[in-house]
C-alpha cells in the first residue's frame, strides 16, 4: 500500500514550493488509494518558530490538504534516532567524535549532533523506515541526498523508499522563489487576498513537475477571479465581512482584499465633494429610485443605470454620491445592494 509523507519544518509560513509538495503528496496518495502522513521535521531547534506547528496545520487546512495520520513530531522520536546511530556505530559504519556521530564515507555527513539531536539525514531515513513510507516526494534540491539516504536505509537493514524529486518553484526572474519576490509563501498569498481555492487549483495544475517552474502570477490571479465568482453568496459575503445582500457587488472583484474594500465602499461610504453640474443626475436618480418600492433585482437596477446613461447622466458623480469613491463594483450592483431609503439618504446628502 502506498504511504507517503509531507514533512515541513516549523520555520514560518509554508513556502509555495512546500505547498506544492503537500498537494502533490495528497494527490499521489489519493490516486493510488494510499495514505498521507504529516510529519513535522523539528529536530533543528534553532530554526523552529514559536507556534510554527500550529501555523502549518492552519495553512494546510486553509489550502484544503487533509492528512490521514499525524502530525508526528520528529523531536518526539529522538530515542529511535539515537538507537539507530548506536547501531551504525556498532556496525562500524559510523564514527563518534566528542558526541558527534558521522556516517563513514567520503563526505562523512553528521548524523547525530553533540547535543544528541539527529540531523535531517538520520532522522528522515529512520522515520521513513519505521513509519512505513513507501514513496518520498520532495524537491529536486534533495536529489544529491538520495544516494546517502539509500545507503543509510540499507545500512540500518531497511528497504529505502522510492524517491520522486519534483522541480522547484522559481520567481519571475528565474531564481529560486523567496521573500524578495513578494508572494512566496501561503501567508503572503493569504494576505494578498488570493482565495485558497485559487492557490490549490494552481498547485494542482503544476502537478509533479520534473523541471523547475516559474511562478505565473497572472494565471494565479485569473484563478482568483474565477474562484471568487464561483463562491456561494453566503460564503463570499462571509469572507468579505459583508451582508449577504452585497454578494452580487463583490462578484467582479479580483481578490478578497478588493472584495472587502468594495463591501466597505457600500456599507461605509466616504464623504465626497461633488460639482454643482452633478445635481441633475442625482435628482433624476432620486426620481427613478423613489418609484421602486423595496429592493431591486438585477434587471431593475440595470434599467436605472441604463436610463441615466441614455440621458447623458454623470454616472461617476452618482457613484461618488453612493460610495464616496470614484471606482469599485459595477454601478448597477451598488444600486441593487443599497436599500431604497439608504440610497435616497446618500443622494440627498450629496445634493
Amino acid at each position: 500500500m502506498v504511504h507517503v509523507r509531507f514533512a515541513p519544518s516549523p520555520t514560518g509560513s509554508l513556502h509555495l514550493g512546500s505547498a506544492l509538495l503537500a498537494v502533490a503528496n495528497r494527490r499521489f496518495a489519493d490516486e493510488r488509494d494510499g495514505t498521507l502522513l504529516l510529519r513535522i521535521d523539528d529536530t533543528d531547534v534553532a530554526r523552529n518558530e514559536p507556534g510554527g506547528v500550529e501555523g502549518i496545520l492552519g495553512e494546510l487546512r486553509w489550502l484544503g490538504v487533509a492528512w490521514d495520520e499525524g502530525p508526528v513530531r520528529q523531536s518526539e522520536r529522538a530515542e529511535a534516532h539515537r538507537t539507530a546511530a548506536a547501531r551504525l556505530l556498532d556496525l562500524g559504519l559510523a564514527e563518534e567524535d566528542d558526541g558527534t556521530v558521522r556516517f563513514c564515507g567520503e563526505s562523512r555527513p553528521t548524523l547525530l549532533r553533540a547535543d544528541g539531536s539527529a540531523t535531517y539525514h538520520l532522522a528522515s531515513v529512520v522515520d521513513d523506515a519505521e513509519l512505513g513510507i513507501t514513496h518520498v516526494i520532495r524537491g529536486k534540491d534533495h536529489l544529491p541526498n538520495a544516494p546517502l539516504h539509500t545507503a543509510l536505509a540499507r545500512a540500518l537493514g531497511a528497504s529505502p523508499p522510492e524517491y520522486v524529486h519534483v522541480g522547484l518553484v522559481l520567481g519571475p526572474d528565474g531564481r529560486k522563489l523567496s521573500k524578495r519576490h513578494g508572494l512566496s509563501s501561503l501567508g503572503d498569498l493569504r494576505e494578498a487576498g488570493i482565495p485558497p481555492e485559487a492557490v490549490r487549483r494552481y498547485l494542482e495544475e503544476l502537478g509533479c513537475p520534473r523541471g523547475d517552474v516559474q511562478l505565473d502570477l497572472a494565471r494565479l490571479r485569473r484563478l482568483a477571479v474565477e474562484a471568487i465568482a464561483a463562491l456561494p453568496d453566503e460564503e463570499l459575503a462571509a469572507r468579505a465581512g459583508a451582508p449577504v445582500e452585497l454578494a452580487r457587488a463583490l462578484r467582479g472583484t479580483r481578490d478578497l482584499n478588493e472584495a472587502r474594500e468594495a463591501a466597505r465602499a457600500i456599507t461605509d461610504p466616504e464623504l465626497a465633494a461633488l460639482p454643482p453640474e452633478a445635481a441633475p443626475t442625482l435628482h433624476r436618480f432620486r426620481e427613478l429610485r423613489e418609484r421602486s418600492n423595496g429592493g431591486l433585482d438585477e434587471a431593475a437596477a440595470r434599467a436605472i443605470v441604463r436610463e441615466l446613461k441614455a440621458v447623458g447622466g454623470d454616472l461617476k458623480a452618482l457613484r461618488l454620491a453612493l460610495t464616496g469613491r470614484d471606482r469599485g463594483p459595477e454601478l448597477w450592483t451598488i444600486v441593487a445592494a443599497l436599500p431604497r431609503q439608504e440610497a435616497l439618504r446618500r443622494v440627498d446628502a450629496a445634493l
